[in-house]
């Protein structure tokens, strides 16, 4: 019995004395930073940081703030100068908001450390009048982040009600605004293509209500040039039909693929 209290004691010996490590050694990271205990990160990374990251793999501090997380301060301190991205349409949006890690993503080695997050950037206020109105807390960004890591869809619904897709995306538009700004109507916010849509029949000749022509077909070129190379010097800019099939522009009815421009 005496034996069994001495070895009874003695585990309760090491298991202060390795609690009191653990203390220490938590205690000398948060006010001496990773460098302060050789390799302890090593236990504790989720995997490895990008490429344009790696310089910071040992020092965690650079990005994580204890007891805190990420801040989007911390981020903003080395991205506050990117001007090419504040001056491009899609992603002029970073000079004012407030949460940095729902779309970006670290720890997973070579993969581009971005993923586009529509529900990332209805949560920080991106609202369908076009301006930013962040918050102060992000009570959802727990779940959203379990949600993302086990592949759970978003809300889909709600990200279309809410966000305003010609703000980011009326660059990018085909259809040269002929349909108007409510790319939601018809888009998801997973996928651009259209599961639905079937194109019109290729006897159709109401192309101009969708397609809008090229800027070359209102000047000379259009008589100099593509009349004469579909053969069809008395069409007009309006009856697309006539020279062009619908698998692609480029592919002329009885001149088969051209590309002049």
């Amino acid at each position: 019995m005496a034996r069994v209290k001495k070895l009874g004691w003695a585990y309760q010996v090491l298991i202060t004395a390795a609690a009191l490590v653990g203390a220490a050694a938590i205690a000398i990271l948060y006010y001496s930073g990773s460098a302060s205990v050789p390799g302890w990160s090593g236990f504790f990374q989720p995997g490895p940081l990008s490429a344009r990251h790696a310089f910071l793999n040992d020092q965690c501090e650079s990005c994580h703030t204890p007891t805190q997380g990420v801040e989007t301060v911390t981020c903003i301190t080395c991205h506050s100068s990117a001007a090419a991205d504040l001056a491009k349409q899609t992603t002029a949006f970073h000079a004012n908001v407030q949460d940095c890690r729902g779309c970006h993503v670290e720890h997973q080695g070579g993969t581009r450390p971005t993923r586009m997050d529509h529900s990332a950037l209805l949560r920080i206020g991106w609202h369908a009048t076009g301006t930013l109105q962040g918050h102060a807390t992000i009570p959802r960004q727990i779940i959203d982040d379990l949600a993302g890591y086990l592949g759970i869809p978003v809300s889909a619904p709600a990200e279309k009600d809410g966000l305003n897709c010609a703000s980011c995306h009326s660059n990018q538009d085909p259809h040269q605004k002929l349909f108007g700004t409510e790319c939601a109507t018809c888009h998801t916010t997973s996928t651009w293509q259209i599961a639905t849509f079937l194109h019109p029949s290729p006897t159709s000749r109401e192309c101009a209500q969708c397609h809008q022509a090229p800027p070359s077909h209102y000047m000379e070129h259009f008589r100099m040039v593509s009349q004469r190379v579909a053969g069809q010097e008395h069409a007009q800019v309006s009856q697309c039909y006539i020279c062009h099939k619908t698998n692609a522009w480029n592919d002329i009815k009885g001149a088969g693929w051209y590309k002049h421009h």
